[in-house]
């Protein structure tokens, strides 16, 4: 049976910059487990490439603290190695009188993080973006990037080999124990000296098994999207994106200029009832999706921090109309015809705590014996993945001496 010091288990962008990081300070015996054929096939593969500035985060928060500092290092590691990468900035808009004073709340948030950020008004807007449209006062972001995703991972997983790190694929997790270190994997055993859980829609999970965060559980959210014609998409500057509604932990529908021409618009947030239902049969699970229909259930049953109407209202985005809708809030000049069916769909990983229901809004990080657990590894997860894996690192040095 192979031994590792480290075992890293998912092949995600958290996953392979940890591994990066561990192999950057003199580890040599590094090992990252995916259970898919290939890397990037979930979360991480299907991100908008989207680097955001970190104007979102309270600064007690540690999305907060990694989030714009991750956005530097991975627009350096794009630049080192040839990826594309394009700072075409964002603008953040109100869409309705009554989310104007999210406005102020974001512009002091960005300036308590140190983010360049700018309050606008509807002229300026128009000047900077002309497609866009807000009730008074938007905020600019000129730091705001997009990059590649799928590049950086090619990239990482080619550094990795060069760095000696072994990436074994088709090798999912069946069981772990934890008193002789020992993994059972789909096809033999591994030992490990310290163990870190990346596995994004699945980490709690593996979490569960290890005996760790218990009280938490993920309740994926399916985001699909759609595209516009590329007549239209050619209007576009930059970003679109509505101001929030800071209770909850999603962005809402905005429009994505990508880095290869193709402009997005979405995603919705719906609650998906399997961890991989990316279609509408295919990846429930009819046992864990009754399991999460409970949790859903009381959820809206207790409404705490307005889940009730953000649910409304994400429900109301899965019609063409409805979609429509949320995008023409940002750009009346886009019309039923400009928006396109794309395939493009991805899955959140959202975190709940099953003593509260509640939606998480933070990463979290729980350590166990001998292990960490990376939990609620969402968005600004992949802007953040850099200098989040120098911090997870430092707390598996200190630990695993």
């Amino acid at each position: 049976m192979k031994n590792y010091d480290f075992v890293i288990v998912g092949a995600g962008i958290i996953g392979l910059t940890i591994a990066r990081e561990l192999a950057k300070r003199g580890h040599r015996s590094v090992a990252v487990l995916e259970k898919e054929s290939e890397v990037g096939l979930h979360s991480s593969g299907r991100n908008s490439g989207v680097l955001h500035a970190g104007i979102y985060y309270g600064s007690d928060t540690l999305k907060a603290q990694v989030c714009a500092a991750g956005s530097k290092l991975m627009q350096q590691y794009a630049k080192e190695y040839g990826i594309p990468l394009e700072r075409n900035g964002k603008v953040i808009v109100a869409t309705s009188v009554e989310s104007i004073p999210q406005i102020d709340v974001l512009l002091e948030r960005g300036t308590k993080n140190g983010i360049r950020v700018e309050k606008i008004t509807e002229k300026e807007l128009t000047e900077i973006e002309p497609e866009a449209q807000t009730k008074e006062f938007a905020l600019l972001s000129p730091d705001t990037a997009v990059v590649d995703s799928g590049g950086i991972l090619s990239a990482l997983v080619s550094e990795l080999n060069d760095l000696g790190v072994k990436l074994l694929k088709n090798s999912e997790v069946i069981a772990v124990k934890e008193r002789t270190r020992t993994l059972q994997l789909s096809h033999g055993s591994l030992g490990y000296g310290y163990l870190v859980n990346a596995a994004g829609l699945h980490a709690d999970r593996l979490a569960h098994r290890m005996g760790v965060g218990e009280h938490y559980q993920i309740l994926p959210f399916k985001g699909i999207y759609k595209k516009l014609r590329p007549e239209k998409a050619k209007q576009f500057r930059g970003s679109i994106y509505p101001a929030p509604d800071l209770r909850v932990p999603f962005l809402g529908v905005h429009i994505t200029p990508g880095i290869h021409g193709q402009t997005l618009v979405g995603p919705t947030a719906i609650p998906a009832f399997g961890r991989e239902n990316y279609g509408w049969i295919n990846g429930i699970r009819i046992g864990e999706g009754i399991h999460m229909l409970g949790i859903l259930t009381n959820m809206l049953a207790l409404n705490k921090n307005g889940f009730r109407r953000m649910v409304r209202e994400e429900l109301g985005r899965y019609s063409n109309s409805g979609f429509l809708a949320a995008t023409r809030s940002l750009s009346k000049s886009i019309s039923k015809n400009d928006i396109l069916p794309s395939k493009k769909i991805g899955l959140r990983a959202q975190l709940v705590r099953t003593d509260t229901l509640e939606l998480v809004m933070d990463f979290v990080l729980e350590t166990g014996d001998s292990s960490l657990h990376v939990l609620n590894a969402i968005s600004p997860a992949f802007t953040s993945s850099f200098k989040l894996a120098q911090l997870i690192v430092d707390k598996a040095e200190s630990v695993s001496r």
